[in-house]
């Protein structure tokens, strides 16, 4: 099996081992040869008054009585093993499954007894009216085809087979959910759409509320609309859990919960009572002056609800993505809006020459600083950026414009508050997580979902479509999906490439399914949507279709690139090792596409340096204006922040990322505004007085002609055009020639366009002769050197090369380049001379 690019063959589909480094940040995100892993924000802790609240420990509550469980074992211990058939007889036959959700129904159904899976059985809602029926959406496919066989995996990587009792049995497992989906719920296409049913659903009479609260004795609706009364809407609970209640209309016939009111959901529960912000709840808000957030009743009237004037656009060849985040998309010390980053932030992203804008923080969480990672409602976007129908404007821009709209998706974790969040919703520890230590996270300090049960297959799968069919997302990146595919969550493991590491005990079968289910929705339902996962462990299919028995995702994060450059900044120039750059780059699974990026939030996140700062340090503060002389570590910083971004789309991957204002190498680091915050020990970690000037884009510097950072802008600009053009990210042509340690050149191919790398300090090569595919006529289409990208302009562009037949560097063709210190340069064939003769 061979790996990455077709002109080099790589012996085997192990990875290499890493040393494991120390420290926090290695405990988050790292490389994907080894799993390191680095917090978010090692103070994301929503304790900081005035910001968020604090969290409610968790409790120790038993499991919730109202789910009901394979007969005689613990989902939460369950282990599998790769022997399948050992696996599925030692699983119970007396799983109790109830029909479609839109019955009503007396008595349980028993599985046919061949079904022996594990997970929660489904939980039956009262009967559904008919003003709350599915409507089908024109143009969208009917259902979800059936699953494949799963077998294709062995043929595109026989070493697969020695695993096949594991990979068997997950595709097993996914089979059988489809099928106990399809016959209890009428489909996935069904089963995906819970916020037809749960949450808040106006009907021509009036609106029904329905929660699952299993854990919850006693439930009623609160709000403004009736005065926070206990006892005026109070719900009735079916034998499974489910909570309703209908508020018929007033007798104006106007809605008995008017649009923007607030409401929550009193419980009295295990752990005493409590009022909660509803699971489905579409928009939240914190009040002025108030610490908790409140639910809100969004249903505005039709004149006022955004109407999505402009077609989706279709998914590009290769994908060129703008990692942003709204909040902090302003040059000034603000949160920013979901209508200023439409109207000023879009357009600086088509002219820069990306396709797609991936946005995060998104869905709503109560604690600003977790980078919007620590989620407490999960379909409700983010109300400090605007309200509902700005996001949607927003979206409906960037379509006018032509660029896909990722959002950056939190399946993996969610936030640890009680009082606005998921965690001990009906008062117990495992409602929608794993119970004890399972469900924790102990780096995010945040709860972990339990994908074996039925109601949180349904509130997720339900939560992807909601952002997808009411917002118009083009597709997700999913977050710390490593997390999510192992019991360890990836902590303090560091990932050799050994398959037993993907395939044994520690895999978490039942996430794994989740993430396949999903993907298979997704694809189907949408066709043109991007799915990228984030994984940093080299899951092996990964990326290939569920059909074929892999995991679904269209491309993974190549985790590894940034590792790799921050490595290389600790070292001397001298030590730079080529081949060790190019391996890298270039080592990923055959046929499982990549996002490659040589930085990405991560590594501005305080605590950490930009590559930016890495190279040039504190001279960024004195040094990067036009008017005054530069210094050699400026310099240097410029020319290599240059050559390794390109060097990194060249080679590293299908897809390329970039987080918002390192395209010109922004200075400093993230830093959210955070108090002072006091732990229970009596430490205290010192806060930043609430400042947000760490929190924001000065997209100022890059625009300024009097500041050096104008030229680094200019040529990532340049890069992103040269690949619009050539495509070059996804040509079935790529060959590296050279890899030369001496010279300190690394020379590759991709599609009809040559690549030089220098990377020596301080020779320049005059007439250095590079190997290339095809004979005829080069010329020079992108060079670091130019004066335009703060370079020393040593490269004349009139000059044309003429590449002769010969075999060079394994190449059957070479020409003679000029090639100065810490530069590349692209060459791209303008004239074919085999065409020319044949003409």
């Amino acid at each position: 099996m061979t790996f990455a690019l077709a002109g080099t063959r790589f012996p085997s589909l192990r990875i290499s081992r890493i040393a494991e480094r120390s420290g926090l940040r290695n405990l988050r995100r790292g490389s994907s040869v080894h799993l390191d892993y680095v917090p978010r924000n090692p103070t994301a802790k929503a304790l900081v008054s005035g910001t968020s609240h604090d969290i409610v420990p968790i409790s120790s509550t038993v499991a919730t009585t109202g789910r009901v469980l394979v007969p005689g074992i613990e989902s939460d211990d369950l282990a599998f093993s790769t022997n399948t058939s050992s696996n599925i007889e030692a699983i119970s036959s007396g799983l109790q499954l109830l029909p479609e959700t839109t019955d009503l129904v007396s008595e349980e159904k028993k599985v046919d007894p061949e079904a022996k899976q594990t997970i929660v059985a489904p939980q039956i809602i009262s009967k559904v009216s008919k003003d709350e029926e599915n409507v089908e959406v024109e143009g969208q496919p009917k259902s979800i085809p059936p699953p494949g066989s799963g077998q294709r995996i062995y043929e595109i990587d026989p070493t697969l087979k020695g695993f096949s009792g594991h990979l068997d049995y997950r595709y097993s497992h996914y089979k059988k959910l489809r099928e106990m989906i399809d016959h209890h719920e009428g489909g996935l296409d069904k089963f995906s759409c819970g916020y037809e049913k749960f949450g808040f659903q106006r009907s021509n009479n009036g609106i029904t509320y329905r929660e699952w609260a299993p854990g919850a004795k006693w439930a009623t609706l609160i709000g403004d609309f009736n005065n926070w009364n206990p006892h005026a809407t109070v719900m009735t609970k079916n034998e499974y859990g489910v909570w309703e209640v209908f508020l018929p209309n007033n007798a104006d016939g106007s809605p008995p919960i008017p649009h923007g009111s607030r409401v929550k959901i009193r419980m009295d529960t295990p752990s005493g009572i409590k009022d909660s912000i509803p699971a489905w709840i579409k928009f939240s808000v914190q009040a002025q002056n108030e610490i908790p957030y409140n639910g809100i009743y969004y249903d505005p009237p039709e004149e006022e609800r955004y109407v999505f004037k402009h077609p989706q656009p279709k998914a590009p060849k290769s994908l060129r993505i703008y990692e942003s985040h709204v909040g902090m998309s302003s040059p000034e010390p603000k949160i920013n809006t979901y209508v200023s980053f439409r109207d000023d932030v879009l357009p600086r992203i088509k002219r820069l020459g990306y396709n797609a804008v991936q946005i995060m923080a998104i869905q709503e969480h109560s604690y600003y600083a977790s980078f919007g990672y620590h989620v407490t409602n999960f379909f409700a976007p983010s109300s400090r950026f605007g309200t509902p129908e700005e996001l949607k404007s927003l979206i409906d821009r960037a379509h006018e414009l032509g660029l896909l709209v990722l959002m950056d998706i939190v399946h993996s974790h969610a936030s640890n508050n009680v009082l606005d969040g998921l965690n001990q919703f009906d008062g117990t520890d495992s409602h929608y997580f794993h119970s004890g230590s399972r469900g924790y996270h102990w780096m995010w300090d945040s709860r972990l979902f339990n994908y074996g049960s039925w109601e949180v297959l349904r509130f997720l799968l339900s939560n992807a479509r909601w952002w997808l069919e009411e917002y118009k997302f083009d597709g997700f990146r999913f977050d710390g999906v490593t997390s999510m595919m192992y019991t360890h969550n990836g902590l303090g493991v560091g990932f050799t490439g050994n398959y037993n590491e993907y395939f044994g005990y520690a895999t978490d079968v039942d996430a794994v399914v989740y993430l396949m289910l999903v993907n298979d929705m997704i694809h189907a339902l949408f066709p043109e949507a991007v799915t990228i996962g984030e994984d940093v462990s080299g899951m092996p299919t990964f990326c290939m279709p569920v059909e074929d028995g892999g995991v679904g995702f269209d491309y993974r994060l190549h985790m590894a690139i940034p590792d790799k450059w921050i490595e290389f900044m600790k070292l001397k120039d001298e030590d730079w090792n080529m081949g060790d750059i190019v391996h890298t780059l270039t080592n990923r699974r055959w046929l499982e596409k990549c996002v490659a990026y040589a930085e990405s939030h991560d590594q501005a996140l305080v605590g950490d340096k930009t590559l930016a700062f890495w190279l040039m340090d504190k001279d960024m503060y004195d040094f990067m204006a036009l008017d005054k002389p530069s210094t050699p570590r400026i310099d240097r910083g410029i020319a290599l922040h240059k050559m390794l971004r390109l060097l990194t789309m060249g080679l590293g991957g299908e897809g390329y990322l970039n987080f918002m204002g390192n395209e010109f190498g922004h200075p400093e680091w993230i830093d959210f505004p955070r108090c002072d915050q006091h732990l229970p020990n009596g430490v205290i970690v010192p806060g930043n007085n609430s400042s947000f000037d760490k929190c924001r884009r000065l997209f100022n510097l890059g625009d300024a002609e009097y500041l050096r950072y104008l030229g680094m802008q200019e040529f990532d600009q340049a890069m992103q055009h040269l690949e619009e053009k050539y495509e070059f990210m996804t040509s079935e042509h790529q060959y590296i020639s050279r890899k030369d340690e001496g010279d300190k050149m690394i020379v590759f191919e991709r599609g009809d366009l040559v690549f030089v790398f220098n990377f020596h300090w301080a020779n320049s090569y005059f007439n250095y002769r590079i190997g290339c595919l095809k004979p005829g006529k080069y010329k020079v289409v992108l060079d670091s050197d130019e004066k335009l990208f703060g370079g020393f302009n040593r490269i004349d562009h009139t000059v044309e090369h003429f590449a002769n037949e010969g075999t060079y560097d394994n190449r059957p063709c070479s020409f003679l380049v000029y090639a100065p210190s810490r530069t590349v340069v692209v060459y791209a064939l303008v004239e074919d001379s085999l065409k020319i003769a044949r003409q």
